[in-house]
């Protein structure tokens, strides 16, 4: 979970890969009017949220009855959206990717090819709250590299802890 240039996409890829479990692009689960709504720079409401949250909150759900994890890279930026994927019934635990503004400003900058535009990042940092101690997950610094960030990823969802 994390704003916009975290490197939610990135790191959960490979997250996934690395612990041989399938991955889920939130982004993909987006309609097309949502896209269409972001590309235009309007950040996303609630009520637009809503069908995708219901289909990420699905893949989790259909995931983990499968009898094995999975990894989704998705924004999950309220506390509300994160409960709703908790009360999927499965045993969810949240990679939190805290990034600075302007890192995430310089990275998003040098994505092409990406729906939302720059200056939609101000409305996910308005919309964050970040993870509380009282939710299932860890908090890891996202301003390094891909590699960093990963190896972090990697020993938290393999600590004490999980």
């Amino acid at each position: 979970m994390g704003v916009a240039g975290s490197g939610k996409s990135t790191v959960a890829a490979r997250l996934a890969s690395r612990l041989g479990v399938p991955f889920l692009e939130g982004d993909d689960l987006h309609s097309a009017a949502n896209r269409a709504k972001m590309a235009s720079g309007c950040p996303l409401d609630d009520a637009d949220r809503g069908v995708w949250l219901a289909s990420v909150a699905e893949w989790i759900r259909t995931t983990a009855s499968g009898g094995h994890g999975g990894v989704a890279a998705c924004s999950a930026l309220r506390r509300a959206y994160r409960d709703r994927f908790r009360r999927t019934g499965a045993d969810v635990w949240f990679v939190y990717l805290a990034l600075d503004r302007e890192v995430a400003l310089e990275r998003m900058a040098r994505r092409t090819a990406h729906f939302m535009p720059v200056r939609l990042l101000d409305s996910q940092y308005d919309a964050l709250e970040p993870l509380r101690d009282d939710e299932p997950g860890v908090t890891v610094d996202a301003s390094g590299s891909p590699a960093q960030v990963l190896a972090a990823a990697l020993r938290a969802v393999s600590g004490p802890d999980r």
